[in-house]
């Protein structure tokens, strides 16, 4: 009934009997499981500091950039002081 596998080859067990995977499910399977642990060694190296507490989200990524956010966008921010004097003379 499942598959159409007929042949009598296979484990029956409470009624029910499972059949062997056919090679192409195996292939199938074993490259889903490989693209699995892929990613999960990818998340590891780019998050695991976060996670085991060994460095802080906020702190970056470690890409290098050498900018921060304002750089990043052309703005210009003045230093405190002139800030502070320029807002007084106001």
């Amino acid at each position: 009934m499942a598959g159409g596998h007929g042949n009598g080859h296979g484990i029956t067990h409470g009624g029910l009997t499972l059949h062997p995977a056919a090679r192409w499910h195996k292939v199938v399977g074993t490259g889903m499981c490989a693209m699995m642990w892929f990613w999960i060694l990818y998340r590891a190296k780019e998050d695991g500091p976060v996670v085991l507490g060994w460095r802080h989200p906020w702190e970056g990524h470690g890409h290098g950039h050498g900018h921060g956010h304002a750089e990043a966008h052309g703005e210009q921010h003045a230093p405190a002081a002139a800030t502070a004097t320029s807002t007084a003379s106001h």
